[in-house]
């Protein structure tokens, strides 16, 4: 692409990409594991970081070079990691700020993975993570200390589609000298770009909405390169020299500071490398983000206004209806729309939702997201089982709580499923 800076759909399908020498108008699929050297000098001067080059896939390909400079573009950052999941974007991410010892203040109502991540795994490296109110931005102030080394937040929570205030969390944090990292999966950054309201570094589960089409398993981890890691005493690490990379100092790369120590040195410890294969369907994914992103936001609305007139519906949790709570934040910081997953409840007992669910025809239980099907789970039952009785309560959610992700079938045909479903309970 030339140096125009081109609209959202425009960068969807080109930004990244330059065409190689094959000509090919597609991004190529490098599937290698290796790259080769013109000499051992050559081979010398790429190692010791005097020329950039393709060295052993576990630290990147072409391939995934082109995911990351394609989302990097979509998210206005000044760079991007490929990972091999959701979660491994945000453990590494994770990793490279913190040493044990150290503390997160995380959002408590999360995807329920994410929490036992933070519980039980980050625990036993020694990093402990305090849990706070998305809707009061001052009790992450509270939960702070000197340990503190990032706040952690969804964009859109898991499951109950809740919005924080971005820029007063990411203000806040800033005032204590921590970067702010926001989980964006379920808005994309065709919806929703958190590095313009204040956000550090952004995560992805690119399994979902980027991809769309429920065939990989990937992440990605975007830098705004606006934090400033240099001097700032809560990072020394960033501002040693790394004895494992020629006494590199990242701090002092500036905006690239943190996606450089993030791949020089977590993803080649880690390995959490990601397929150059399921970058490249990625790819593919991302060239109809922005006309699926509208779709699947028009037709859940529809589906939450349906349910929130049916009888036999006791509440419906959609940021996107007047009557939430968090209409007014998802106006300001998502108005084309406000993505397809949500939850509601449905009268009677808890057994309600499991024979709902199971009368469904059209509509898949799956616990997967943002796919072009429609799909449905219980989340205190799968994708939030290990959490407590206390932490589910939390995050309003019930035994009988469905969650949907509205997919792109007729609008019509799902609701005409979901009727058919709620008549037989």
């Amino acid at each position: 692409m030339t140096g125009k800076e081109y609209g959202f759909h425009t960068k969807c399908t080109h930004a990244g990409y330059e065409a190689d020498a094959t000509h090919s108008v597609q991004a190529p699929l490098h599937m290698t594991t290796a790259y080769t050297f013109d000499s051992t000098e050559d081979a010398r001067a790429v190692f010791a970081l005097e020329k950039p080059a393709n060295i052993y896939s576990r630290l990147g390909s072409p391939t995934c070079d082109i995911l990351e400079k394609r989302i990097a573009a979509l998210d206005g950052g000044v760079a991007a990691l490929c990972a091999s999941s959701g979660h491994a974007a945000m453990l590494m991410t994770f990793m490279c700020l913190c040493a044990s010892g150290d503390e997160i203040v995380s959002a408590s109502r999360i995807y329920g993975g994410a929490v036992n991540m933070m519980s039980k795994t980050l625990r036993q490296m020694g990093i402990t993570v305090r849990f706070a109110d998305i809707d009061r931005p001052e009790s992450f102030a509270e939960a702070t200390n000197g340990r503190t080394r990032a706040w952690f937040a969804e964009t859109l929570g898991n499951p109950a589609s809740d919005v924080p205030d971005l820029r007063a969390l990411a203000d806040a944090a800033h005032s204590f000298g921590l970067p702010l990292i926001a989980d964006n999966t379920v808005a994309t950054p065709y919806l929703l770009r958190p590095a313009e309201h204040g956000a550090d570094i952004t995560v992805y589960s690119a399994s979902k909405y980027l991809c769309a089409h429920g065939t990989v398993i990937a992440g990605l981890v975007a830098d705004s390169g606006l934090f400033c890691f240099k001097g700032n005493p809560r990072f020394p690490d960033f501002n040693t020299p790394d004895a494992s990379y020629h006494g590199l100092v990242y701090a002092d790369l500036g905006p690239a500071a943190f996606v450089t120590k993030l791949r020089a040195h977590i993803l080649r410890d880690t390995g959490m490398t990601l397929s150059p294969f399921n970058a490249w369907l990625v790819l593919l994914g991302m060239e109809t983000l922005p006309l699926r992103m509208e779709r699947h936001s028009a037709s859940a609305l529809a589906v939450a206004e349906y349910l929130e007139k049916h009888p036999k519906i006791e509440s419906v949790s959609y940021c996107g209806l007047k009557s939430s709570r968090y209409y007014p934040l998802a106006m300001r910081y998502m108005p084309k729309g406000q993505s397809s997953m949500f939850t509601f409840d449905i009268k009677g007992s808890a057994e309600s939702g499991g024979r709902f669910c199971d009368s469904l025809r059209l509509l898949k239980i799956v616990t997967n997201l943002g796919d072009s099907r429609t799909l449905v789970s219980c989340p205190a039952a799968t994708t939030h089982s290990q959490l407590s009785a206390e932490q589910l309560s939390s995050q309003g959610i019930k035994p009988g709580t469905i969650r949907i992700s509205v997919g792109l079938e007729d609008t019509e045909d799902i609701i005409d499923d979901i009727a058919s479903a709620l008549a037989a309970v």
